[in-house]
């Protein structure tokens, strides 16, 4: 959907359904350990085209490095010419790297549910449909699979959104990064009309909603 003709994309965008991005002002999580290791850590969330998520979490205080490709597929399908057909079992991902020390899994999960996107859409995110877009965490292990299990489970407990929530937990078997061209590519592209549309209006809400959590100079993967 995002090499769509321009026409044909700005029609589409304009639709009711794909209304921009709206964020929900969600809780903290209540379970939120500290890590039991020290150092950076990872997170590999899904949730619609990378180019926003990543572009989310590069504006996130604590957050290293924020790395756009592919989770849930094999080698060989690793591409995105393989992944946009929608059957190599990949899901765009983002691979956060990020301090514990400024930036706790939790606080990352929250900004995930609240404004990198939505997650009572399972297959589809704004103008995009198919399993590449899915909402998924990728887990490494029991305890970052806990955490984001019970995060969920309050959530719809507290009916924090209005439909429930769809997001998979799956285990990472690995991750691979996206082709160079689609690194930062929220930052590179502002005026892009899908970005502009689907994408900035996360930023604006990250700031709005986590103003502590948010900042101006993005971690930006290419040099």
């Amino acid at each position: 959907m995002k090499y769509l003709p321009l026409l044909v994309a700005l029609a589409i965008l304009a639709t009711p359904l794909y209304a921009a991005e709206r964020a929900v002002s969600l809780p903290a999580p209540a379970y939120d350990p500290a890590p039991a290791t020290q150092g950076p850590q990872k997170l590999v969330v899904a949730g619609g085209c990378f180019w926003g998520v990543q572009g989310v979490f590069q504006r996130v205080r604590g957050v290293t490095r924020a790395v756009s490709g592919y989770a849930g597929g094999e080698t060989e399908t690793a591409r995105y010419d393989k992944v946009s057909r929608g059957d190599s079992g990949h899901a765009e991902s983002v691979e956060i790297t990020y301090d514990p020390k400024e930036v706790t899994l939790g606080e990352l999960l929250r900004v995930y549910f609240s404004v990198a996107h939505d997650p009572t859409q399972l297959n589809r995110q704004g103008p995009d449909t198919g399993t590449q877009y899915r909402s998924a965490i990728f887990v490494t292990s029991p305890e970052e699979e806990k955490i984001a299990r019970d995060y969920i489970a309050q959530l719809s407990g507290a009916k924090a959104f209005a439909a429930p929530i769809v997001t998979r937990l799956e285990p990472l078997k690995a991750f691979y990064p996206a082709e160079a061209y689609h690194q930062d590519y929220l930052i590179r592209h502002p005026e892009q009309p899908y970005v502009a549309y689907n994408d900035l209006p996360k930023i604006d809400n990250l700031k709005r909603l986590f103003p502590a959590l948010y900042r101006d100079r993005p971690a930006l993967t290419l040099n």
